[in-house]
């Protein structure tokens, strides 16, 4: 289902749009305050297909984006993703554009131009998918130059992060026992609903420790799964998703940084702390390993320079380094979905010997001549029965 509202295709026609507005420098806060038929205000340079993909699902009318949403330095998918599911976008409007507009106002968008009342707003470019399409295409003719920029960063980190990455970690004081256990640590990175979605018989058999990274909680949440383990800056869970798990951990730098800890403060959260190099899923993923996990899954994790250029990270120092240290105990959950279908589980045979069983008594009722040859033998049986016992 969700696959199909992403990729339903319909015209993206230039007419007037007029809805609330809901305005945000912050694409995946605004999202969680979206409703169909909002228009989405943001301030998104080199829009990603995960913020798009928020957006299309929350029933965005429009997007106004304040900035170009595609610069042509990388592939970015975002454009093509609100195209495609026929959400007008309005192209880099202007900064200003940020301040000008009040939360829940009434917008009208005419073609280019954005207007409040009679008052015209600001004007912008209208994205068209053939445009966007060939936009990706140079983009990707010239990322080369982004390339070797990144592989440069990700070295020079590389340099700085390899003893921290590899010196023995303290665990903070959880509850959680890992020994024995699959672990599952859930990102809200590509294709985490339709992961999820994939590996349901699989969370319910093996019963992994599920870890959320940050909005990962809320997505296991809406899956129906309880998280065990929240972990990094708190900056995109919800409160009901810190309520029902046993374990939140906040991931700090070695060098002091926090991020996030004042929002655990003021929700007067208990929490441990977790000093480590890296991002917040790598740190999950150490955290599963360190512990004792057998498997660790990953879900929506980032892997692709795209993906990490979508996060604004100009390198991946810290995961080249994590997945050193894991090897072969960290697995993806596209080949896991993959494996885990094709096998045939114990519920299967069951159903099918059950299926077998009921369709011979199906034939023993309907066949004469069977039911004639088991009247016959229990009326031998009936007769031994009373001579031995007279």
């Amino acid at each position: 289902m969700i696959a199909r509202l992403l990729q339903r295709r319909r015209p993206v026609a230039a007419h007037i749009v007029v809805g609330p507005a809901r305005v945000d420098r912050r694409t995946k806060e605004l999202v969680k305050r979206l409703e169909p038929g909002d228009i989405a205000v943001i301030n998104h340079e080199d829009l990603d297909g995960v913020a798009a993909d928020g957006l299309v699902l929350g029933g965005a009318a429009a997007v106004i984006n304040a900035a170009p949403s595609i610069s042509g330095r990388y592939p970015n998918l975002g454009p093509r993703r609100l195209l495609e599911a026929g959400i007008p976008l309005i192209d880099g409007v202007g900064v200003e554009v940020m301040d000008t507009v009040r939360e829940g106002e009434t917008l009208r968008i005419d073609v280019q131009d954005i207007w409040r009342g009679t008052v015209q707003l600001a004007s912008g470019t209208v994205r068209e998918l053939v445009e966007v399409e060939e936009a990706m295409k140079d983009a990707r003719s010239s990322i080369g130059t982004e390339l070797e920029r990144f592989a440069v960063n990700t070295l020079e980190y590389v340099k700085e992060e390899a003893r921290l990455t590899f010196e023995p970690l303290e665990l903070p004081p959880i509850v959680t026992r890992f020994k024995g256990r699959h672990a599952l640590v859930v990102v809200r990175g590509h294709d985490y609903k339709s992961d999820l979605l994939h590996l349901r018989s699989y969370i319910r058999e093996f019963h992994p420790v599920l870890i959320g990274v940050d909005g990962g909680a809320d997505a296991l949440l809406e899956m129906g799964f309880k998280p065990e383990i929240i972990i990094g800056d708190f900056d995109s869970v919800s409160r009901e998703a810190l309520d029902v798990t046993k374990d939140i951990v906040h991931h700090v730098h070695p060098d002091g940084r926090a991020p996030g800890r004042e929002t655990l403060v003021d929700w007067d959260v208990k929490y441990h702390e977790f000093v480590a190099e890296g991002t917040s899923e790598d740190v999950a993923m150490l955290l599963a390993y360190e512990a004792g996990a057998q498997l660790i899954v990953a879900v929506g994790a980032h892997a692709s320079m795209v993906e990490f250029l979508d996060k604004g990270r100009k390198g991946m120092a810290s995961t080249f380094l994590t997945r050193l240290r894991l090897g072969p105990a960290l697995v993806d959950a596209k080949g896991v979905s993959s494996l885990y279908e094709q096998r045939v589980r114990r519920l299967d045979w069951f159903l099918l010997i059950g299926s077998a069983i009921v369709v011979m008594m199906v034939v023993i009722a309907v066949s004469k001549p069977i039911q004639t040859l088991l009247d016959g033998v229990w009326l031998t049986i009936r007769d031994l029965w009373f001579s031995i016992t007279r």
